[in-house]
């Protein structure tokens, strides 16, 4: 990716994140990487864990923000969120999100897969 798609994801994710705490959550982590996976943004809603992955599309040409979170994204999310558990010993209820800025619109998918 070069360094502007860095730079925008890097946007992506604070909007996703600032969204996410105006509702209420409480951020914990961002970026956590392990090996085969990555979580954007790892967050607490009341008792319950939340997985957020962050996609950010200008356009719907090649799909959607919704479709590019395939279901081997997902599976290396799960992964990720499970050595996240394990890691720290957190024994909750977890929940994976997914929150999708396309065309200058965010939209949050609570509970957008399980595991």
């Amino acid at each position: 990716m070069n360094k502007g798609g860095v730079k925008a994801g890097a946007l992506a994710e604070q909007a996703a994140a600032d969204y996410l705490v105006r509702q209420g959550l409480v951020l914990l982590t961002r970026n956590f990487r392990c090996r085969g996976g990555e979580i954007d943004l790892i967050m607490r809603e009341g008792p319950t864990l939340v997985f957020v992955e962050v996609r950010a599309r200008a356009r719907a040409d090649f799909g959607g923000a919704a479709e590019s979170i395939t279901r081997s994204k997902q599976t290396r999310i799960i992964l990720a969120a499970g050595h996240y558990l394990a890691q720290f010993k957190v024994d909750a209820p977890c929940r994976f999100d997914a929150v999708l800025l396309q065309g200058g619109e965010l939209h949050w998918l609570r509970a957008a897969f399980e595991a």
